[in-house]
């Protein structure tokens, strides 16, 4: 896959599209833009970039700026989980901090994943785009 894959939701779906990085107009777009869903095969559809990974899967964090992947002290928000396991159970701790590797919120050329949200839509999403459909055989 040397491409983006965007995971679109739509309240209670979601719709993976792969698109090769030189056919998508988005470098140097952030978190929190709007993008037009033509170039995706959605004619008329506003899309609202939420997030993404990068190659390793490091995630997209939007209060880091600039497009590089750094080490940072957090307590909370997106890359970070509060509990921590103290005698094989999960136990949440006030005041847990943690260094996590986090990739900022610029989108450059080592993003893989990017999370968009449906903000206008002329119709239906599932008109254009249809689910998998999981086919499940039994043997016998």
């Amino acid at each position: 896959m040397a491409g983006f894959r965007f995971v679109i939701s739509d309240k209670s779906k979601s719709y993976n599209i792969e698109k090769e990085k030189g056919e998508c107009p988005i470098m140097g777009k952030k978190i929190g833009d709007s993008i037009n869903g033509d170039f995706l095969g959605l004619p008329g559809f506003e899309l609202q970039i939420t997030g993404g990974s990068d190659k390793d899967g490091f995630p997209m964090r939007n209060d880091i700026e600039g497009v590089a992947r750094k080490r940072f002290l957090i307590t909370k928000g997106k890359g970070f989980a509060g509990w921590k396991k103290i005698r094989k159970k999960k136990v949440m701790i006030d005041g847990y901090k943690r260094k996590k590797t986090l990739r900022g919120n610029s989108i450059g050329s080592d993003i893989s994943q990017l999370n968009c949200k449906v903000v206008k839509a002329p119709q239906p999403i599932e008109s254009i785009l249809k689910p998998k459909e999981e086919t499940t055989e039994k043997k016998e």
